[in-house]
């Protein structure tokens, strides 16, 4: 999957062609038209435990996480944030690709979710499954690598293999240069 596993720095862009930009209050995540700013990148790194997922750090250090915190109040989705401290399943993601774009799963099966510039979300990113056919590209997102990984660098982790949504299987799979 190389996609991932030659990248060091990423831009996420989501259908509504919005960069995942973490906030400077170091907590938040929001979608912000501007992919040139250094909150639009996001290093990549490679879970220990999984061959299957990857952690993203925003240019603050901190990880990309799917909290529990509600959204909104009777809304289902969830909140995405910026949070430091333990590297649990909350901040690692599956990247499950259909064609140039990628879906990011969390551990409990929802996903990344750039949602729509009308009150009350306005630019909002949270993590949920998407129940309207009207919104399931909501969920996909296209990758720009800003950085790749030189051959020497420790991040460098061969045999990281991706779940494919294309052939509905672990098909994907990089072997050691």
């Amino acid at each position: 999957m190389e996609r991932f596993h030659n990248a060091k720095a990423v831009r996420l862009r989501s259908n509504h062609n919005k960069f995942l930009s973490a906030k400077e209050d170091e907590i938040s995540v929001t979608q912000d038209e501007s992919g040139s700013l250094k909150n639009a990148c996001w290093t990549v790194e490679f879970s220990s435990e999984s061959k299957n997922e990857i952690r993203l750090k925003s240019c603050y250090g901190k990880y990309l996480t799917a909290s529990n915190k509600r959204f909104l109040l009777g809304m289902t989705g969830r909140q995405v944030l910026q949070m430091d401290g333990f590297l649990d399943s909350s901040v690692e993601w599956q990247p499950i690709w259909e064609g140039n774009q990628v879906k990011l799963m969390t551990q409990n099966g929802k996903y990344l979710r750039a949602n729509d510039n009308v009150w009350p979300w306005r630019d909002s990113v949270t993590h949920d499954v998407p129940y309207r056919i009207a919104k399931q590209d909501w969920i996909l997102w296209d990758i720009d690598v800003v950085e790749i990984v030189s051959e020497q660098s420790p991040q460098s982790k061969p045999g990281v293999q991706f779940e494919s949504s294309e052939s509905g299987s672990s098909s994907e799979s990089e072997s050691s240069a």
